[in-house]
């Protein structure tokens, strides 16, 4: 569960929110509207919107061939209506309405049936809204409705439960304590208008939500549920293969019995600033290497703007990376890293428009000097940036955008429609994000005259700022203060020399314009070409989801990469180099709907180039010629390197179950190297090894190419032509081998890390004997039964933290079992010795498995393991990832799906005894008491073999 400011606020130039009336046509025999909302020409699902007569809005999503259902509730109620005096109590509530009701009294019931039927649940509260969500295998979306629907109509909040409960919530707020987005998040609230609901503290913890004889919170909840939670403030949407009428069905049958009390959405109506205190600058005090500046202008709410949409065509213009934009400029002279616009936060009422930049240390040296060439960036806008044929442009990539939209998961889809049912009319329910009806410049204008120097809150982030006399928020004891801006000198004190390089984007010349589809069928699975001059080619066609567009891999991989910590370093601060040269060219493209992505990993470098085919040639050979020919300059090898010790030095503050799961990893993965080692080669390199490092790294390379989608033979061929031409011409070619993992010792290891945190981490990395699908299939069974009565003794019964899971842990097929716990007060010796208690209790649980409920979790892993592509991308991964471990047949889903089908319980029985209660190969890493130093246990594990296939 997860608590936020907010739900619908990226920050992408297509996105907006709107409130409106729903004109219902009243047609049914249940006195209620139905109505069918616009959709994409690709899309094949059908959709109904009805409205029941206790006012609940829902959407009915059929889709013939889901193999998962889903479900979520939107209810327009959130962290922005608690009672000042009872501060978390929404999110409170959304974690109790999990907790029991009148049909299905047992705590976890809900929670176990979504588990052993193959799905998901959560929750998150935002600041208007909290939205519930669940997925699971779709002959069981209607029992699962039942009990979802329960919730809302008819929860217990049994009194223990409560006690317990506001506890779990303590654990949340304590897990998060110490992470910067929080802290930071603490000061915006501190510095916000305090009429305003977003100024209060919004997780909740123990002391707001106190539990005494004096001010008992059962009541307070039961009220707050009373008083706030109405049917006709919900919106739910249901997504299935069934058919709509079926759907709807299910839906009146159990929803309507939700009360309809009336209500209405609270209006946040004040001010999210108070006027008096613009301009202002706020510097905070970060715990990590991070370096920001933001700059935030209170504007009208936009969400009745979503058909015109004038913050996207502001913000696409301000968050522009193109030559001679304003990041282009302060990348360009090392003062940032990153950059982003949009709408912050809409009340309805009020709203934010941002600017987030992210600094290099001289950026933060010089914020002084970026603040007033973002006012002279905005003036260029402002002057020179309203123009029809730049929205014609952005209308169109919109609408082919639409036009080729792929499905989401059923459950992203679902959250997606129930929290956009709040703001749109039923028919454009599914368009709305991407409508862009009429050039509107009265409406941009009216946004550029809110972004002015008298009217920004701007927000510096730093480790170790110097404040003069600094403040502290209340429950996150963050270090801040505030001075006021001079307006004047944000006018007219920009650095002339960036100021002149300051250019508005030039038309963009990837707009696709051949969006056909190739002839032929759709591929079973990538052929192999041939091996071009050393290189392996696959290609695939596929056009089953109708979309023009492919997805092309190509991988470096090269031994050079791990030959030790420095070189993983250099490889590191090369792609870093290659990124940054190709940012201001190619961003124009990711507008254009391509993308890209060149990645280190423990054989090499992949580059990998997806979006529409039309114009995806023309990018790749961009790229190909960065790798063969990179420039690598001084300014941006500093600022690399210095992001690297940053982020290196930063893993020292995660969480303590990130940093217990990240030691077991790099411990036990082949080609891997301690933080330590990384660091002290980030601080040695210097750029003439890294030049001398680029000129060397394609001497030796294991070539590898997929193209896969739209596409054709001959295209892809072409390709391979391309790549061999433009990068491998002198290379010679070895066998670059795959990565393994490392065998545990007999027995169990104990590894403690020392990290500054108050929480104790723990995880326990239990190891399979092999690599077959027979002994991982063994473990991802376990995985899936154990997992739900685990979560619900130690988080729930034991109430010992909020962080609290046990997962399959499988690394490169060595599967594994994985049990994760952070807590606030217990130490590492008490968390093993709950570990220890439930692992021999649920043995006899085990034991007693009846042959339907193990049939029942057999079938959640096959429908895991299966689970339908959805979208071209993950077909192209799925291929990728089998050429990667050398599954040229790649069949390798349905074998372990097959193995799943064959294992008894006996074969668990054996694997639960060997692998969880005798712990044979296990690795326990802990945050505090005794076990072995990082470095003692790393030395004992590299000195085992291999896990190997039997």
């Amino acid at each position: 569960m997860q608590i936020g400011n907010h739900l619908k606020t990226p920050r992408q130039a297509l996105s907006a929110n709107v409130f409106a009336l729903f004109f219902l046509l009243f047609v049914s025999s249940f006195a209620s509207a139905t109505q069918t909302p616009d959709k994409s020409p690709n899309d094949n699902n059908d959709y109904r919107f009805i409205e029941l007569d206790n006012g609940l809005k829902a959407i009915l999503v059929s889709d013939k061939n889901a193999e998962k259902a889903a479900a979520s509730m939107d209810v327009a109620i959130g962290s922005g209506d608690d009672p000042k005096e009872r501060e978390g109590i929404a999110h409170f509530l959304e974690h109790m309405l999990f907790l029991g009701t009148e049909k299905y009294p047992k705590a976890g019931e809900y929670q176990q049936f979504i588990k052993t039927h193959g799905g998901s649940h959560n929750a998150f509260t935002a600041f208007r809204n909290t939205n519930y969500f669940f997925d699971i295998q779709a002959d069981y979306l209607e029992p699962a409705l039942d009990r979802f629907a329960q919730q809302f109509a008819a929860p217990l909040f049994t009194p223990e439960l409560v006690e317990r409960e506001r506890h779990a919530v303590h654990s949340e707020f304590r897990a998060k304590q110490k992470e910067d987005g929080r802290r930071f998040y603490s000061v915006k609230k501190a510095t916000s208008n305090p009429e305003h609901a977003f100024h209060q503290f919004a997780v909740g913890n123990l002391t707001t939500l106190e539990n005494t004889e004096d001010n008992p919170l059962r009541p307070d909840l039961i009220r707050f549920w009373q008083t706030h939670y109405s049917a006709n403030l919900m919106t739910l949407a249901v997504y299935g293969p069934q058919t709509l009428d079926k759907l709807e069905t299910m839906v009146r049958a159990r929803f309507g019995a939700i009360e309809n009390r009336d209500l209405k959405p609270r209006a946040h109506m004040a001010s999210l600033y108070e006027t008096d205190k613009l301009p202002a600058m706020v510097t905070v005090e970060a715990i990590k290497d991070v370096r920001s500046l933001s700059l935030s202008f209170p504007i009208p709410s936009q969400q009745k703007n979503y058909l015109t949409k004038p913050a996207s065509y502001v913000s696409n213009l301000l968050g522009h990376e193109g030559p001679g934009s304003l990041f282009d400029v302060l990348k360009k002279n090392g003062l940032a890293d990153s950059l982003s616009a949009g709408i912050g936060m809409d009340t309805g009422y009020n709203a934010t428009l941002d600017i987030s930049i992210a600094l290099t240390p001289e950026g933060l040296n010089r914020h002084e000097e970026i603040l007033p060439l973002v006012f002279r960036y905005i003036d260029i806008i402002r002057e020179r940036g309203i123009d029809q044929q730049r929205f014609e442009e952005m209308q169109r990539l919109a609408r082919i955008d639409f036009r080729f939209r792929e499905q989401g998961e059923p459950v992203h889809e679902a959250m997606r429609l129930s929290s956009q049912l709040q703001d749109y009319p039923a028919d454009v329910l599914l368009s709305a994000p991407w409508l862009m009806e009429r050039y509107a410049p009265d409406q941009y204008n009216e946004i550029l005259a809110r972004l002015t120097p008298d009217n920004v809150m701007a927000y510096l982030l730093a480790p170790q700022p110097k404040l003069t006399s600094p403040n502290q928020t209340q429950w996150y004891d963050t270090p801040w203060q505030i001075e006021p801006l001079n307006a004047d000198d944000l006018r007219t004190r920009a650095p002339e020399a960036l100021a002149e390089a300051l250019r508005l984007p030039l038309p963009n010349p990837f707009v696709p314009e051949n969006l056909t589809m190739v002839s032929g069928t759709t591929m079973d699975k990538p052929e192999l070409l041939g091996n071009q001059d050393g290189m392996a080619i696959w290609f695939a066609r596929d056009t089953r989801f109708n979309t023009p567009k492919a997805n092309v891999f190509f991988s470096l991989r090269t031994p050079a990469v791990r030959a030790s910590a420095r070189s993983h370093v250099l490889t590191r601060l090369l792609v870093d180099s290659i990124n940054n040269n190709l940012n201001a060219w190619a961003y124009s493209a990711r507008l254009a709907g391509l993308n890209y992505s060149i990645y280190p990993h423990l054989r090499g470098i992949t580059v990998r180039v997806g979006g529409y085919t039309d114009k995806l040639h023309t990018l790749m050979n961009r790229i190909l010629m960065q790798i063969a020919t990179p420039e690598v300059t001084r300014q941006r090898f500093d600022i690399a390197r210095q992001n690297l010790i940053d982020s290196l030095q930063n893993k020292a503050k995660d969480r303590p179950v990130e940093q217990t799961s990240e030691f077991i990893q790099t411990a036990l993965l082949e080609g891997t190297w301690s933080t330590e080692e990384k660091l002290q080669a980030a601080r040695e390199v210097t750029l003439d090894e890294l030049r001398s490092f680029a000129n060397t790294l394609l001497s030796e390379v294991d070539p590898v190419l997929m193209a896969h989608g739209n596409i054709t033979e001959a295209y892809t061929l072409n390709l391979a032509q391309q790549v061999n031409a433009v990068v491998l011409g002198e290379s010679d070619f070895v066998d670059v081998k795959r990565s393994r993992v490392h065998k545990l010792p007999a027995n169990e290891m104990l590894v403690s890390l020392h990290v500054d945190h108050p929480d104790t981490g723990y995880t326990l990395y239990t190891q399979g004997k092999n690599t077959s699908f027979e002994e991982r299939a063994r473990f991802r069974l376990l995985a899936q039964i154990i997992s739900s009565p685990f979560y619900e003794d130690i988080r729930t019964t034991r109430q010992l933290g909020y962080i609290v899971y046990a997962t399959p842990f499988e690394m490169l097929e060595t599967p594994a079992l994985g049990f994760v716990i952070q807590s606030p007060g217990a130490s590492q010796e008490d968390i093993d010795q709950a570990v220890r208690e439930f692992t021999e209790s649920y043995e006899a649980t085990l034991s007693e498995l009846s042959m339907e409920r193990l049939g029942q979790e057999k079938q959640a892993v096959i429908s895991s393991i299966l689970e339908q592509d959805r979208q071209l991308g993950e077909i192209s991964g799925r291929y990728w990832r089998e050429i990667d471990r050398g599954s040229v047949n790649f069949d390798s889903r349905e074998k372990l799906a097959e193995a799943v089908k064959a294992v008894s319980l006996e074969d668990l029985k054996a694997t639960y005894k060997e692998a969880v209660l005798n712990r044979g190969r296990a690795l326990r890493a802990v945050t505090g008491g005794e076990g072995l130093g990082a470095d003692e246990a790393r030395k004992l594990i590299l000195q085992q073999p291999p896990v190997t296939a039997d």
